[in-house]
């Protein structure tokens, strides 16, 4: 008999994985592997859906919205469920507004105390469009797909007899409610959102709503609470505040249960009106088709001739660069108004984004937006404009429509005028604008909205000194003190505001913020020619090692942080002594094994040899940084992913340049790793990177070409790439160091120092 059952279990899971992989043929989205990264420091989650949705739909190995906690590890040997997140992908964050799904025969079992079945990765199949796992011990196989705000489940179940499926609040005990209506063949739920870093533990004033019907009439099962079960008493309409609740369906062997979801973050109604918009009916193949197609519209911007493996790293890059900030709206175009608890705003013929992780993003994820898909970057960029107005300042790090002071800088700033000045428009540069300015020169009016996360940190301390002494330990905010740290980002978003101004020609401004760009230079201790944490009357702190760790700095060392001065590589290269000695400090930070990919600090630090005339060593770096540290396995990032920057760095050094500074419209050029690559640009124009010789034994430039006519500057604009063209490498194994020009290997800014 068991092996009857047995040899029948193997026959349905055939079926139901042939018929789901029948009807689709090879996709650009097949490139992808949504495991990477979900092992070691990754911290990504194998989400199906589309790009930039609301609610992505992963599964899960670990319950609960708990900071640095993703849904999904590798590692981890049972599966708890189907989730509907909002965790923010590859980040130390936390899931909010979420609900879970699991299925089984007989009734549910909760000997830990919790829902879960053993699993396999042998039994699991993971594509951008499609999820797939057999639960031999549960009796069941499942599968989920979904669209920008609702999910799709099948669920099939391998003996005949009693089976079930369960909803789980993932919310904190108490914030979460479950209704139950037997007639209407649905359940309906509310997870209440709370606030992490500023405003912690409170009420963000809104929550994650959710709707399930399913395509077969059910029964009331029960529900669960603290490990233990109680058993529903008849088929009647059930409210529960419990962890979650079951119902159950009398099946065949073989047959499958589907379960449609709407979610919103509006209200029930809204999540129901999503739902039938997006998913009408119960065709479960052509919502993942449509997934699937989505994916491959994003995908397929960028062409790439490699391996298997090189191919799979690259789009999978880009999946992991596609899937925050998410779309907040439904489809209504009602969404939550930022920082405002319990007020709806609309937004009409186009999407309102949040969660952004600015203090990553700003970096390459939001350039890359503006090349690929600037349309999309301008309405994340008017997002961002929105919850200034409706907030009172522009945001510094906003997730769950609230402001939050997680990390540091302003970097709003730095994505605003990346936009601006590579020709993005679609958004209110007036009203920007107003805010960018408001944040740099005032500070709320009263300390509860100052706590409440509105604001630069400590910024009267770096009004008046020009850098933020260590006497102004920034006690309200995530990180805190961070001053040397803060006074460098914020001389960085000095300068692109500085370069906004001058744009819309206000020259006051331009003239103002150009001077406070120069900040950095009051935090880099002339002696040792270190970034160092200052006091008030002006002396530098001791003991001090670059290579130590200090509060004054977050998540950096000194040897790192010393380097972030995008807006004036000139100014620092003349304070570090000249060309050679700043290439000298860059070698020394190198083999003392100092640099850090897996934090963004270091993000930038291997272009910046091409600002000091040895170009070639840029050339070496980024070769293997890119080609050692990127892989194809669960663990093969070099640390979280934090929501898709990571990513874009591979993609842009793969590519062969990188914006070292955002708000200006140029990349410095580092070393393509692809014989061929094509952007396919929205205006329709094609960009193709050349590169002949390209190997891992050939990472040295020789000569370029755009368009046929010699490069001998390191620096690519914009303009360059969206006009379309092709830019051709000749690469070897040999360093040419008369590549690019003596003239043209330094890079003096607009502004005036």
């Amino acid at each position: 008999m068991r092996l009857i059952q047995a040899a029948w279990a193997a026959l349905v899971f055939l079926a139901f994985s042939t018929s789901t992989f029948a009807a689709i043929s090879h996709s650009r989205a097949d490139n992808v592997d949504p495991l990477i990264g979900t092992s070691q420091k990754g911290q990504t989650t194998p989400n199906v859906g589309v790009p930039f949705g609301m609610t992505q739909w992963t599964p899960a190995t670990r319950n609960g919205e708990v900071r640095t906690r993703a849904p999904y590890y590798y590692t981890d040997q049972e599966i708890v469920g189907l989730r509907g997140t909002h965790f923010m992908s590859g980040s130390g964050t936390k899931d909010y507004g979420s609900f879970q799904f699991l299925a089984g025969m007989d009734k549910p079992e909760l000997s830990k105390g919790y829902l879960a079945y053993p699993f396999s990765h042998a039994d699991e199949k993971a594509k951008p469009y499609l999820y797939e796992l057999r639960l031999p011990k549960a009796s069941v196989s499942m599968a989920m797909t979904g669209t920008t705000r609702c999910g799709l489940m099948r669920f099939s179940f391998e003996k005949q007899g009693r089976a079930w499926i369960s909803v789980q609040n993932e919310a904190k005990l108490g914030d979460g409610s479950l209704i139950i209506d037997p007639t209407a063949n649905k359940i309906s739920g509310e997870n209440k959102v709370r606030r992490i870093y500023a405003g912690s533990g409170q009420l963000a004033g809104f929550s994650g709503y959710v709707v399930v019907e399913f395509d077969h009439p059910f029964h009331v099962g029960g529900r669960w609470s603290n490990g233990k079960i109680a058993v529903a008493d008849g088929d009647k309409n059930t409210t529960s505040a419990d962890e979650g609740a079951f119902v159950t369906f009398d099946v065949k062997a073989g047959e499958s249960v589907q379960a449609r979801i709407g979610t919103s973050f509006v209200s029930v109604e809204e999540a129901e009106r999503n739902l039938h918009a997006e998913i009408p009916d119960w065709n479960f193949q052509k919502v993942e088709n449509a997934s699937r197609r989505a994916w491959d519209t994003t995908l397929s911007r960028i062409d790439i001739d490699g391996s298997d493996d090189e191919r799979q790293i690259f789009y999978t890059a880009l999946y992991h660069a596609s899937q925050v900030p998410r779309i907040s709206n439904d489809v209504s175009g009602s969404y939550p108004r930022f920082s405002s608890p319990g007020q709806i705003e609309h937004t009409h013929g186009t999407n309102y984004y949040d969660d952004f992780s600015l203090w990553d993003t700003f970096r390459a994820l939001h350039p890359l937006l503006t090349l690929i898909d600037p349309i999309r970057e301008s309405e994340m960029v008017q997002s961002l404009v929105l919850k200034g107005e409706q907030g009172g300042f522009l945001p510094m790090f906003p997730a769950w429509a609230s402001y939050t002071q997680e990390m540091i800088g302003d970097h709003a700033v730095s994505v605003i005028g990346d936009a601006y000045m590579k020709g993005i428009r679609g958004f209110d540069i007036d009203s920007a604008y107003r805010l960018i300015r408001k944040s740099a020169l005032e500070s709320p009016q009263n300390l509860i909205d100052y706590k409440d996360g509105q604001g630069r940190r400590a910024l009267q301390s770096y009004l008046r000194y020009g850098y933020i002494p260590l006497e102004d330990e920034v006690t309200d905010a995530f990180h805190r003190q961070g001053q040397v740290a803060r006074t460098l980002e914020y001389a960085y978003d000095d300068f692109v505001i500085g370069e906004l101004a001058q744009a819309l020609g206000n020259k006051n401004d331009a003239a103002l913020f150009h001077r406070r760009a120069a900040n950095y230079r009051n935090v880099i201790d002339p002696d040792s020619g270190y970034a160092r944490g200052r006091h008030a009357d002006g002396t530098w702190a001791s003991p001090f090692d670059p290579s130590k760790e200090y509060s004054y700095l977050t998540e950096g060392l000194s040897s790192q942080y010393t380097f972030f001065v995008p807006q004036d590589m000139d100014g620092l290269i003349a304070l570090e002594g000249g060309a050679k000695p700043f290439a000298d400090r860059l070698d020394s930070l190198f083999a003392k094994k100092e640099y850090d990919q897996g934090n963004e600090p270091s993000h930038h630090i291997a272009y910046l040899y091409d600002y000091a005339g040895y170009a070639f060593k840029t050339q070496k770096q980024v070769s293997e940084l890119r080609d050692t540290l990127y892989r194809t396995s669960p663990g093969g990032l070099p640390g979280n992913d934090d929501a898709g920057q990571m990513s874009a760095w591979y993609m842009f050094s793969a590519l062969g340049f990188y914006p070292v500074t955002p708000g200006t419209a140029e990349y410095a050029i580092g070393t393509p790793k692809y014989a061929k690559a094509t952007l396919h640009l929205p205006n329709g124009k094609r960009f193709v990177i050349s590169a002949i010789g390209a190997s891992p034994a050939h990472p040295y430039i020789q000569s370029v070409t755009l368009n046929g006519k010699p490069v001998s500057s390191f620096l690519l604009k914009h303009s360059g790439i969206t006009s379309g063209g092709e830019l051709v490498f000749h690469m070897g194994a040999d360093p040419n160091i008369a590549w690019p020009t003596p003239a043209n290997t330094t890079a003096t800014m607009k502004g005036t120092f």
